[in-house]
This record gives C-alpha cells, structure tokens and sequence, in this order.
C-alpha cells in the first residue's frame, strides 16, 4: 500500500514512520509513505500557502492553488489514488471505515492548518473529508498519522499476530477485556484466579463476561441491548448496570 502525505510540516513524520508497527510494514515491503512539503508547490518568493478569508474574520485559508498544484504532481493522470482530507467537517473514523481504506492501495492525506482550507479544495479536489473526533487540534498532520495507524493494521502481514487484530477494542463488537501477565500478585493486588487456572473455556466466559461490562459501563453506545442473551443480561445486573432493553431470551 502507498501514503502520499501533503503537508507544510513533513518533518513531524520522520519519527512517526520510524518505529512500531508502521516501521516493520515498511520494512516488509508492505507500505510505502511519500511526504510531500506543500511549500515547494508555491510560485511566490515568500512560498504563502494561505491569505486572509473573503468576508473577513480571524485567522488564515489555505489557498487552492498550491494545493492543486501538489495534487495534479503527485496524481497525474490515470494513476488510481484516493485522495482525502484531513478536517474536522469530515466523516468520524471508525473500524470499519479504517478497514475499508485499507482495501485501497494508495491514498493522498492532505493535512490542513490554520483557520481552514479553502472551500474548493473540498468541492473538487479530494474524494473524502476524514475527522478523528469532535475536538479542536492545530492541523491535519496528527489526524494523518491516526489514520495511517488505523489503516495499516488492516494490511495483511503488517501486524505480527493476526489474533490481536481480532481481540482489540472495536474490531469486535464491544471493547476488548481486562488483560494481565507477570506477577500473579503485586502488591496485594491479584490477577482473576480464572486466568490461572488453565480452563479454556471458564477463561473465554470470563472475558466475554468482562467485554460486556466494561462496554456497558465505558461505551453503552456500542451495544445492541435488543440483541442480549439471558445469560448477558443476568452478568450486567450482577455487576450493578441496568440494561436499556428485555433480553431476547436466547441463550448461549
């Protein structure tokens, strides 16, 4: 898969593509990442990538021109590239908007700064606008490097243990359980006897026990409460959460 990333920082990515899990896909040969300086597509001397807003108001609008310049260079033609925008008008990001863009296999991030981009960059020069939550940050750059993260995970051979991809938070349908290693005992505070006692499938009940309630408390936006088993229902009134709906009635 390739990233090309537009931005007027591009050093703020050297350490990011460095490390982790980004730097073993690279090395792999599974991902190729090109970060473009918006500035060496500006035509003035003083290389301004953004002018007062029209009607007034605070702050500065990234400009249009450089910002096709940089797009018509690095997607000339023909050469398939799904380009995004980095902004906070955008759609939320999600796992299975993650999963999807991973299916592509290159994508153009645009990083935005200031007070904004100029509405033209939205209307005819990206594919997608993308946000990464409903808070305020400087630019787009951070957001770019959530993406990536998000998406490269779902690139086949990128993570050392397929397992993990399937047991996080939000891959499933509820948060993942409570994990614990080394020692049993700190401090007086235990690891759950269940997880040392070598049964299988005491230990998957336990966890899928645990999931259900850490959702329940933590993120109930995740749950489809019409969809609870007997059982789940009985788990969520032993630990004290009320659940919104009946349970069907099903069991497990």
């Amino acid at each position: 898969m390739r990233f090309d990333i537009l931005t007027i920082f591009p050093e703020m990515f050297a350490p990011f593509l460095c490390y982790g899990m980004i730097k073993r896909a690279r090395d792999k040969g599974l991902l190729t990442v090109y970060v473009h300086d918006l500035r060496v597509f500006t035509t003035d001397s003083h290389r301004s990538v953004d002018d007062v807003p029209y009607g007034g108001g605070p702050g500065m609008v990234m400009k249009i021109e450089p910002i096709h310049r940089a797009v018509t260079a690095i997607c000339p033609e023909g050469r398939n590239k799904k380009r995004i925008l980095l902004s906070p008008d955008g759609r939320k990001l999600n796992t299975e908007l993650a999963r999807c863009l991973a299916s592509d296999d290159s994508l153009l991030l645009i990083c935005g700064r200031y007070e904004g981009v100029d509405e033209r960059v939205s209307l005819h020069l990206v594919d997608d606008e993308i946000s990464i939550g409903d808070y305020i940050l400087s630019g787009g750059e951070v957001p770019a490097m959530v993406l990536m993260e998000a998406i490269v995970r779902f690139i086949p051979g990128a993570l050392g243990n397929r397992e993990s991809l399937a047991e996080e938070s939000f891959t499933g349908k509820w948060l993942e359980y409570p994990q614990y290693t080394r020692p049993a005992e700190f401090e007086g505070k235990k690891v759950p006897e269940v997880l040392l006692s070598g049964n299988h499938q005491e230990i998957k009940e336990w966890r899928h026990r645990q999931s259900l309630i850490r959702t329940a408390k933590r993120r109930p936006d995740l749950i489809d409460w019409a969809l609870l088993t007997a059982k789940e229902i009985g788990w969520l009134a032993e630990s004290g959460v009320t659940p919104h709906l009946k349970p069907s009635g099903k069991s497990i």
